[in-house]
């Protein structure tokens, strides 16, 4: 069975009304913070009246198990990986290009669309380390997000060495 991924499989379980309810006292959407309050957050969830009833109501119990195995397997997450990045733009696509060599044998990696807003979107390189260590050789990577000409929005990374315009 897979270990469970902060960014994958825990933060898409806290809803807004989640994160609403505990604003007071952490960001569920903000790894270092459930970390920090992993055993609040799991007995709140498991019984403990978040979401109240009136909101969405509680969790179901396999949301609560995943959130329990997550903490026992050591809370992993995926890396920011770095990558040498390009956009070009033609008449029909605009593609954003990562280039580079993952940092280890066995990660894997993609761009995601992070964040956009009506002027800008804003991709993140993200690696994932296999569970279990591979041998040989790290692996050379070209991964590519392509869109729509007509999409005419600054365009900004975000890897490693933080978050930056692309030209």
């Amino acid at each position: 069975m897979r270990t469970p991924v902060f960014e994958l499989h825990i933060r898409p379980l806290f809803r807004a009304t989640d994160r609403e309810h505990m604003a007071f006292s952490l960001n569920l959407w903000d790894y270092d913070s459930v970390v920090a309050n992993i055993d609040d957050v799991i007995g709140r969830v498991d019984g403990g009246g978040m979401p109240p009833d009136d909101h969405s109501g509680p969790w179901p119990e396999e949301w609560v198990a995943l959130l329990r195995r997550w903490k026992a397997t050591g809370f992993k997450r995926l890396d920011i990986g770095t990558a040498n990045f390009t956009l070009t733009r033609t008449a029909t696509a605009v593609t954003v290009t990562a280039t580079g060599t993952f940092p280890a044998p066995g990660i894997t990696g993609w761009l995601q669309l992070e964040s956009e807003t009506e002027t800008a979107k804003t991709y993140v390189l993200y690696y994932e380390a296999p569970d279990s260590p591979a041998g040989g050789t790290p692996d050379p990577f070209t991964l590519k997000e392509k869109y729509r000409a007509a999409d005419t929005r600054t365009v900004f990374v975000h890897d490693s060495a933080g978050v930056r315009e692309l030209q």
